[in-house]
């Protein structure tokens, strides 16, 4: 089929697929598998078979690999240790053993049940993490340990090929597709095993050498040409460059890209590295997943259905209840552990290369073989079917919550004057002082150890999830004047205000903010106003710390005053150009020395002896403002 041609069908075929799929709440992943099985030779045959193109699609999985690195800092991966080393190995180890001792009993010889076991122990990389990025989850606790058991799967690969031979019960010479599947570019596999890992280990010293002491001028070079196509084309040469190296000494590429992302996580490059690779990825998944689709083997499935079926619902099921387990075992909560093993339960991309590479060494048969590559393909498929089933069960729970939680009640009768929506350590001190002024509130929170223990102290609180419209109409909001949001999760609090806004237009609006990012969010999403969470408590502390030094009370307490109030015009200041990285990045360079040296003149003003007027802070927004319109007047006379 001619090239032009063959383009035209798969972005066709995604152009149309994906948006229904997303409008039916199925996700992209799933819409793409859906149109490469159309498209694919096993139904209407419009493109070919897809080894070639899917040589090239899984350079897609190297790209993601490679801006997760980007994300992901030396210090960030040593804390993950536990996730990566414990659950991940533990997840590989226990997966294989488990899935080997049910083929045993299905009567399969223990080398080929352990060859099984191996190769449907790995998970799909690409699948798990844009599934679970689709559903906002990759950034959490269930994100990181998803992502730490793929790491290690991915080094896992390496012991497999070398063990896998082995188990041959009679060693035959390897096949080309055993070859072409372990790498068949590697230059060190006819080398002694000391000899390979050496190679390795300068392989991996090369790129973190390079990455630390040689791109960083390379991209300096190139950045001052201001051409950002060449730099976009270095971003790539960077990921193929590494790639390339990794898979000659025999190691993934995709892993290779990911140690190079990592090496260059704390680059000044970074984020237009991001920006310029993003489009690369997306693309290249997109066509990925399409050509696992396409190579699903429907002969094969109306051929014998019940046993793909039982294999595939086996394998899936099987693979849950050892990641579930694990992950609890690991002191994951049951949602998040329930989380964690719907979305790892399929087979992964290199199960169809570890399989090429065991037929080749004579421990699975062909015909095995092909019926183990139609059920992982058929359970990648699967994937975002069984997040959508996990979502649907847990919101099922979530509902049927309440009617276990003991003497929850009814709404207060009444209007409520205020919705506080989560009651935490935040959230309590607001509604603390809110009500010893008068004002009766209505108090939401969904953390169940939290509603007993304020229960006990005879805090009267609801269990609900806040973002729910329903929830905050039963609790009054309609009537409400405000609506105070204090959660602890930082999506869940911006989700809140921009659903809270567009339906209450005239609601007053007061959130908790992390951080001045997270703070402008807010605002941009409808918030009349935001605290940051941490800010007045530091600068009481810092006060304290003036006072500790020598200060008097008072003079603490004003120079208080005057950081507050600066710090609150930057921010109002910067607002505008909040979402523009590199124009917010140089007004927060101007923006601090000007505060600076606005700050220290100010200070300057405080005498030692300072009567105790000075205790009143009052005055000074009005001097700040004679102060800015002075200045402004004098930048205008230097025009």
């Amino acid at each position: 089929m001619p090239f032009l041609l063959q383009a035209l069908v798969y972005l066709g075929a995604a152009v149309i697929s994906v948006p229904i799929a997303k409008r039916l709440g199925l996700g992209s992943v799933l819409g793409y598998l859906i149109a490469g099985v159309v498209i694919g030779p096993f139904a209407l045959s419009l493109v070919g078979q897809q080894t070639d193109v899917m040589k090239f699609a899984e350079f897609g999985v190297v790209i993601l690999l490679f801006l997760i690195g980007l994300e992901v800092q030396p210090s960030t991966l040593w804390d993950m240790r536990k996730a990566i080393f414990g659950f991940g190995g533990a997840q590989v180890v226990g997966t294989s053993l488990a899935i080997a001792g049910v083929s045993m009993l299905l009567g399969l010889p223990w080398q080929t049940a352990l060859a099984v076991g191996m190769v449907l122990a790995m998970s799909s990389t690409a699948i798990v993490l844009q599934t679970l990025d689709e559903k906002g989850l990759r950034q959490g606790p269930v994100g990181r340990a998803a992502f730490g058991i793929l790491l290690l799967q991915d080094l896992a690969v390496i012991p497999m090929f070398a063990l896998l031979p082995t188990l041959a019960t009679i060693a035959p010479p390897v096949h080309a597709a055993a070859a072409e599947g372990h790498g068949g570019a590697s230059l060190v596999a006819h080398l002694p095993p000391w000899a390979q890992g050496l190679s390795v280990l300068v392989a991996v010293g090369a790129v973190v050498g390079g990455g630390r002491y040689l791109v960083r001028p390379i991209f300096r070079f190139i950045a001052e040409a201001r051409l950002r196509e060449i730099f976009t084309a270095a971003a790539l040469l960077i990921v193929v460059g590494v790639a390339s190296i990794m898979q000659m000494v025999g190691l993934s590429p995709a892993l290779g890209a990911f140690l190079a992302g990592v090496v260059l996580a704390e680059s000044e490059f970074r984020r237009e590295l991001e920006t310029d690779i993003e489009p690369f990825r997306g693309l290249l998944l997109g066509l990925f997943f399409i050509t696992v689709g396409a190579g699903i083997d429907l002969k094969l499935v109306a051929s014998q259905p019940l046993v793909l079926v039982g294999l595939v619902l086996g394998l899936m099921g099987l693979k849950f209840l050892v990641l579930f387990g694990l992950a609890r075992l690991f002191g994951a909560p049951a949602r998040g552990a329930a989380a964690v093993a719907a979305a790892l339960a399929q087979g992964g991309e290199f199960a169809f290369v570890l399989l090429s590479f065991t037929v080749g060494a004579g421990v699975i048969g062909a015909t095995l073989a092909a019926l183990l590559t139609a059920a992982v393909a058929v359970s990648m498929a699967l994937t975002p079917v069984a997040m959508i089933l996990y979502e649907r069960i847990a919101a099922m729970m979530d509902a049927a919550i309440p009617k276990q939680v003991p003497d929850t009640g009814d709404f207060e009768d009444g209007e409520p004057d205020i919705i506080i929506a989560g009651f935490g350590r935040f959230g309590q001190i607001t509604g603390r002082l809110l009500t010893a002024n008068g004002f009766r509130s209505t108090v939401l929170d969904s953390d169940i150890e939290q509603i007993d223990l304020l229960r006990r102290f005879g805090r009267r609180v609801h269990y609900g999830d806040a973002t729910r419209m329903d929830l905050l109409r039963a609790a009054g909001i309609e009537r409400a004047r405000m609506l105070i949001v204090a959660l602890d999760d930082r999506e869940k609090t911006v989700e809140l205000v921009e659903t809270a806004r567009k339906a209450f237009p005239d609601l007053v609006i007061l959130a908790r903010a992390w951080d001045r990012r997270h703070a402008y969010d807010l605002l941009a999403n409808g918030a009349d106003a935001v605290e940051r969470e941490t800010f007045e408590a530091a600068l009481a502390l810092g006060t304290t710390a003036l006072q500790k030094l020598g200060y008097r009370a008072h003079r603490a307490h004003r120079a208080a005053g005057i950081f507050r109030r600066h710090d609150r015009k930057s921010f109002e200041d910067l607002r505008p150009v909040w979402g523009q990285e590199e124009a917010y990045i140089l007004a927060s360079r101007d923006a601090a020395r000007t505060m600076d040296k606005l700050l220290n003149a100010d200070l300057a003003r405080l005498r030692p002896g300072d009567a105790a007027g000075s205790w009143d802070t009052a005055s000074l927004d009005e001097e700040l403002k004679e102060r800015a319109e002075r200045e402004g007047a004098r930048r205008e006379g230097a025009k």
